[in-house]
């Protein structure tokens, strides 16, 4: 069996419980050898910038993942680039590193892959990496649903968790089952309201811990 990486990434400012949930899905989905949780550096596609610090954004990922079910390295290569962060660049270089026939499984959810023909050199993705797409409540995986050019680049690369574990790159697992419905904007607008209650429900208790003891978030 070759061996393979899965990898999560975003801006997770700050992580929620939403990417834990994706991240623990595709691991019972894949058994990756590793997974890896790459925060990204500086995001191209958001304008407004990110509210919390590179180094806070790192702590509360590693109390997040200390207590998932899967346990997850935290790759800093985005935050440590001087560059705006692009996926195509990441996964060539993650390429060249880890060797051609490691199977790497980009992880991603429903919204991002509705907006996937917008990032830089998209379709060479594909000869990268495999993806992992997890729906989430509002978005339809179906082809119909999506923009008709990633529904043509997807549609013949769809496979079983197995086969994309077992392949380098090129396949497509959408997973179904993922019915957490989170955003870090509605996370950061709870905070900010000063709302505990609907805010415990959406972080884990050691990441809302950190957040309260940094006073993050708050203006």
């Amino acid at each position: 069996m070759i061996r393979c990486i899965a990898l999560l990434g975003g801006s997770f400012d700050p992580v929620h419980d939403g990417h834990v949930a994706l991240a623990e899905l595709f691991a019972h989905l894949l058994h990756p050898d590793e997974l890896r949780i790459m925060p990204a550096g500086r995001p191209w596609q958001k304008k407004a910038g990110l509210e919390a610090g590179d180094a806070d954004r790192v702590a509360m990922l590693e109390l997040a993942f200390a207590h998932a079910a899967c346990p997850a390295i935290v790759d800093l290569r985005e935050i440590e680039r001087d560059t705006p962060t692009y996926t195509v660049e990441t996964l060539r270089e993650l390429r060249a590193e880890l060797g051609p026939d490691a199977s790497i499984v980009f992880l991603m959810g429903a919204d991002q892959l509705q907006k996937l023909d917008s990032w830089i050199d998209w379709k060479d993705l594909f000869a990268l990496a495999n993806f992992g797409v997890a729906a989430r409540p509002g978005y339809r995986l179906d082809a119909a649903f999506l923009p008709p050019a990633v529904a043509q680049e997807l549609t013949p690369r769809l496979a079983t968790p197995e086969e994309v574990r077992a392949s380098k790159a090129g396949k497509v697992c959408l997973a179904h089952t993922l019915a957490v419905d989170i955003s870090a904007t509605e996370v950061r607008a709870a905070l900010k309201d000063n709302a505990p209650s609907k805010v415990s429900a959406l972080l884990a208790p050691q990441v809302l811990d950190y957040i309260q003891q940094h006073n993050l978030y708050k203006s």
